[in-house]
């Protein structure tokens, strides 16, 4: 495979800040990158030209970095709670997703993107969580979700003995046809 250099003339995530050079496939800087104006060849008249805006994108990403780690030290212990509608044996009639989520955390203060949460795929019952947090590659915690029913503990506990009471009785019957 054939890689050719670039210069950066913007942030591209996974790759690089505005006046790195980089080598990239010929195939991705052709299709991609430099149609889109995303970068140029590195000549030391663009490497100039580009050397105050690294300058202010690097500023730009510490302030940045530093409103993570702030952020990264309010999660730890942290517990959020989310109501859903759930039928007696706990299933969800909806669901909890990562927009859920990150959502409900934005609500309580917390300037996150839908993306920094991480489950694999919606929460389907009512029940404790442990929630993978990745603000970024060196800042991961967890927190724990509690996914509790909107409805009142008082009518989840009749409806069990109510299922217990049925149960019962449909094996008091099974018993009487034999």
């Amino acid at each position: 495979m054939k890689t050719i250099r670039l210069l950066l003339t913007e942030n591209i995530d996974n790759l690089g800040i505005v006046g790195d050079v980089v080598s990239v496939k010929s195939g991705y800087a052709r299709n991609y990158l430099v149609p889109r104006g995303l970068a140029t060849q590195p000549t030391d008249g663009n490497v100039k030209r580009l050397a105050e805006r690294r300058a202010q994108v690097e500023q730009e990403l510490r302030e940045h970095r530093s409103a993570q780690e702030a952020i990264f030290a309010k999660f730890e212990g942290y517990e959020v709670t989310i109501q859903r509608s759930a039928n007696e044996q706990g299933v969800l009639f909806g669901g909890v997703s990562q927009h859920d989520i990150a959502e409900t955390l934005r609500a309580e203060g917390f300037g996150v993107d839908d993306r920094v949460v991480r489950i694999g795929e919606q929460i389907k019952r009512l029940d404790s969580y442990e929630i993978p947090i990745v603000l970024a590659a060196d800042l991961k915690t967890q927190i724990k979700l509690w996914v509790v029913s909107d409805k009142p503990a008082e009518e989840l506990g009749a409806s069990d003995d109510t299922e217990e009471a049925v149960a019962s009785s449909a094996a008091g019957t099974d018993t009487k046809e034999e």
